[in-house]
């Protein structure tokens, strides 16, 4: 399944200074970066993909810590 750009992500890159833009492109994976070199995506579709993974990934990671944290406590 191909992701497609969220709106709310969209707006988010379209206020990105280009020095940002360039930062979130150079951490893309390959098949976004691929997309993007075979024009299938705009380079702001592309940066809020890349923005939506990364938002997931932190969110993923926070979830992850809190039950590290969780289980920590309960071994005190």
């Amino acid at each position: 399944m191909k992701r497609t750009p969220n709106e709310e992500y969209l707006e988010k890159a379209k206020q990105l200074s280009k020095e940002d833009t360039e930062r979130l492109l150079s951490r893309a994976r390959g098949k976004l970066t691929r997309r993007l070199e075979d024009q299938k995506l705009t380079p702001e579709e592309a940066v809020a993909i890349q923005l939506e993974i990364e938002d997931e990934d932190l969110n993923e990671w926070r979830e992850k810590w809190n039950e590290i944290k969780k289980k920590k406590i309960k071994s005190k």
